[in-house]
This record gives structure tokens, sequence and C-alpha cells, in this order.
């Protein structure tokens, strides 16, 4: 089959991989001038920033599947570290090796910060969590499931892993969709909770090698082209395809579906979206005490975690500090936020040299807002005609997991079809 892909992030990727090696004809359209969409390396710079700091965690079995397929390793590529939630001044919750489930319970009763009220209070929210299927009513946010844990529990664990898991503050975020990422993360298996750090800027995680893997296998792949009109046969710009899957943003997939499939493109138009900051800082000779360090946000420290880039294998001296939710920063402008991000890293890191502030960048549209009841489109679109992206409905928030499985579901869905 002739098929194509519009989009060149990881969905649009997963699915052009997927189906160039079931030996479809495979044509792939990024408007960018390089792959990898909101998950990429900057050009012209040297060594490489990338457009925001991301990591994975060992729950990511596709997207580690799909780095394997396209030849890149991520045991090399990827540090790999057991969940830990370090904080400056001192340790946070750490999980041991093990099954998950005697894990989690040995973490928080061995987390001696807590008191035993707070500890015992987290392990019996957990025990009702798995005996319900972590499962609960659609319309609770994340503060709701949550409101009788104490105060330390939800500052020091819940809220931090909310908002680097769904990218939404946990008073506005979907608490069935935290369930989900809690469960496939710290109780699904060993490793599921590991952290999994770049070593390597993001786009040679998989971008670049699954894009040299589709030309290798004699994929089409068409850069800086923007899809004019989407028409019903279907056909991209007047050329007839067999099936396509729409890759792209929610904002561009819904303006070329919108002919074709209004309710749908409609239904995508309507997805409120969250920034995220992310802020480089330069401190020669600095270290921070692990490779990924947790803050404590407030109304004027916006950073929820800094990264030491030196201890990951870049470049020595240079950080990236990330705002997630950060729209109220974004607002603010990004000359106030990168000040911000001074002056609290100032405030609550020692350092060798003082920091100079390196970039300032913005993710404006990075992931859906994930709330309570949110009806996401679905992946099917149209005859012919599909959808990918990590803004598709299904179990996961925005996450890079998200969108290789999408990706993954779409090109089985045309070759089934």
């Amino acid at each position: 089959m002739k098929i194509a892909v519009v989009g060149g992030g990881w969905a649009g990727l997963a699915a052009a991989v997927t189906l160039s090696q079931a030996g479809q004809q495979v044509s792939l359209f990024e408007m960018a001038g390089q792959p990898g969409g909101r998950a990429r390396s900057l050009g012209g710079e040297e060594p490489r920033l990338d457009n925001g700091q991301h990591i994975l965690i060992g729950a990511y079995r596709e997207s580690l599947d799909l780095m394997r397929q396209v030849g890149a390793r991520p045991d090399e590529l990827l540090l790999r570290k057991p969940l830990r939630l370090r904080y400056p001044q001192h340790e946070g919750l750490r999980l041991p090796p093990g099954p998950p489930l005697p894990a989690f319970a040995r973490a928080v009763l061995g987390y001696g910060a807590w008191p035993w009220r707070a500890r015992l209070a987290l392990l019996r929210a957990s025990l009702g969590w798995t005996l319900n299927g972590f499962d609960c009513d659609p319309r609770l946010s994340v503060d709701a499931l949550c409101q009788a844990l104490p105060a330390a529990v939800r500052q020091e664990l819940i809220d931090p892993l909310c908002v680097a898991a769904l990218n939404t503050p946990a008073r506005e975020a979907s608490a069935q969709v935290f369930l989900r990422v809690l469960r496939d993360a710290l109780f699904s298996g060993p490793g599921s909770a590991d952290l999994l750090l770049p070593r390597r800027p993001l786009s040679e995680l998989l971008a670049e090698p699954a894009a040299a893997w589709l030309e290798a296998r004699d994929a089409t792949l068409h850069w800086q082209r923007r899809i004019s009109r989407l028409e019903a046969g279907p056909r991209l710009d007047g050329e007839a395809f067999d099936a396509v899957i729409l890759a792209c943003s929610a904002g561009e997939a819904a303006r070329l579906a919108a002919p074709l499939a209004p309710d749908w493109a409609a239904r995508a138009a309507a997805l409120r979206f969250e920034p995220i900051v992310t802020v480089y800082l330069e401190s020669p000779g600095s270290a921070l005490p692990a490779p990924m360090v947790a803050l404590h946000e407030s109304a004027e420290q916006p950073a929820q975690f800094a990264f030491d880039l030196g201890q990951l294998g870049h470049a020595p001296g240079r950080f990236a500090f990330v705002i997630s939710g950060a729209a109220p920063w974004v607002a603010r402008g990004l000359e106030a936020t990168g000040a911000a991000v001074l002056a609290q890293a100032q405030a609550a890191l020692a350092w060798r040299s003082p920091p100079t502030l390196l970039r300032c960048l913005a993710e404006k549209r990075a992931t859906f807002a994930c709330t309570p009841g949110l009806q996401r489109p679905a992946a099917a679109v149209a005859p012919g005609l599909w959808a990918a992206g990590d803004y598709v409905d299904g179990p996961y928030p925005a996450t890079l997991e998200g969108a290789v499985r999408s990706g993954r579901a779409a090109a089985q869905a045309v070759l089934a079809g």
C-alpha cells in the first residue's frame, strides 16, 4: 500500500517504521527541517541543547523497543537509575530494587523525613488504589483523590509526580489518568519506575536513527513540507494514497481533517494545552547532589526539577531547570521566568561559581491539559484516515510513550484495514 504519514515526531516515526517494516510504501511529510517534533535537539549549536529536558521511565517499553528496532541502543543512550526524589538539602523518597509492591512499601516505611502517621496514610491510600484496580470516578482531580493524605506526602511525592507526568497541576489534573500512570510506573514490574535520563542530545535517541532507518528502506521523507489540503480518497495536496495517518499536532490535524470529519476536528481543536519552560544555566566547576534534583515550587520559585547535564555526559557545568504547568510564568514573560529560576537556583543550591543564564526556552503547546473527564479525539477519523499523537484517546497523558503507542496502533489499524 501507498501510505502517507503527516508529521515526523515520535508518533509519526513510530507509525512510519511499523508500516515500512511491514513492507508498505511510506511517504512522511514534516513541516520542520528535522524529525523529532517536540522531542528534538536544537540545530546550529555545539554542544547541542534540547528543546526541553525529557526523561523516560522503565515502563516505556514500546519506546525502548522502537529505539532498538531502528538501531539506537537504550543501554548506552540512557542513564538508568531507580526512582529517586532527591531534594537539594535532603534525600527524598527512593525506591529500592525488587518486586514493585514490597519495594514501594520499604521505600515509604524507611523514609524518616515523614512522620509515621504520614507514611501509614500513604500506604493505606496505595492499598485502596490497588484494590480498586487503580480506577476512580473520572470527574475526580488529583487533589480530590489525595485530599486525605498529609501535606508532606502531597508536597514531596504526589504534586511533583503529577506535574512531571501530566504537566497539569494536581488541583486541575485527572485522578483517573494519574492512577494509570502510578499503576504502570510504580506497580507493574521490577524496573518500571526507573528513571531513564538521556546521555546524548534528544534527537539521537530516536528521531535521527529512525529517519536514517526509514531512508535505508526506501521510505520517502519530505522535510519542510506542510500539507495544504486533505481530500476524500484520501488525497494530500492532490496526491492519492491508500491511507493517511495524521501524526501532526492536534491543531494541524484538526485543520486538515475538518472537511472530512468536522466533529472529530472540533474535538481536536477544543483541546487546551499547557506549556513547559526549560531554563539552561551555566556554572563552571559546579555539580548538583544528583543527576536529577527535585525542587520546592512556590509563587516565586517556578522550577520543579533540575538536571545536571554534566553528570549525564553532556557539557560539564551546564544545568537544565524545568517548569511544568508553566502557563503563569509564560504570561510573565521569558525574561522574568529566567530571572526567577536563576534566583531560585542561587538560593536552593550550592555553586562553585556564580550561575549565569544561558537560554530560556518555552514549548507553549507542550502537552494537552489532562483534566478530569476530558474527551480526547479517537484514532479513527474517517475512511482511510487515522490520527496518531500523544493527544489521541488512550490510557496515558501526553508522554513519549503515549506518542509511540499511538503511532504504532494507527499503523496496525491501517494494516488490519
